[in-house]
């Protein structure tokens, strides 16, 4: 593979996850985000593209200490409880840094709302880790920019 792949390459660990009306939100950890075509299964054991894709789900661990953010999740996770807010759905880029921080991979992610938060588990006889809540978020597109 050397020399086959290019130096200039997105990085793991340089992500932005920037939500519209929303504060920054620092997030530590991203989680992968899938997008699949709904397919079926024929009776001559072979499969059939449905034609559509469905929602997918993305998880997103932010830092509890991080006030600003974890409040303005706070606020969309209730604007997405009963009764509903109208505008409940966000849109939102996902950006994938390249390490010299030109020509950046980005999605739109459309249609994306809160659906649950995790609370970090709790242990006396831990060294003193950061607490993070992880988040996820129903997102209905995923479209590459």
């Amino acid at each position: 593979m050397k020399g086959k792949i290019d130096k200039d390459h997105i990085a793991l660990n340089r992500f932005q996850l920037k939500v519209l009306g929303l504060a920054e939100i620092v997030a530590t950890e991203i989680g992968g985000l899938e997008d699949e075509l709904e397919t079926t299964d024929l009776p001559d054991r072979t499969r059939a593209s449905g034609g559509n894709r469905g929602p997918t789900e993305i998880n997103v661990s932010v830092p509890m200490h991080h006030t600003v953010a974890q409040a303005a999740i706070e606020l969309w996770f209730k604007q997405s409880q009963d009764p509903v807010a109208p505008d409940y759905k966000r849109s939102a880029t996902l950006i994938h840094q390249k390490i010299s921080g030109s020509g950046d991979r980005s999605y739109t992610l459309s249609g994306m709302f809160p659906t649950k938060r995790t609370l970090p588990d709790l242990d006396m006889a831990n060294e003193g880790e950061m607490a993070v809540v992880e988040w996820t978020f129903s997102v209905d597109d995923v479209i590459p920019v």
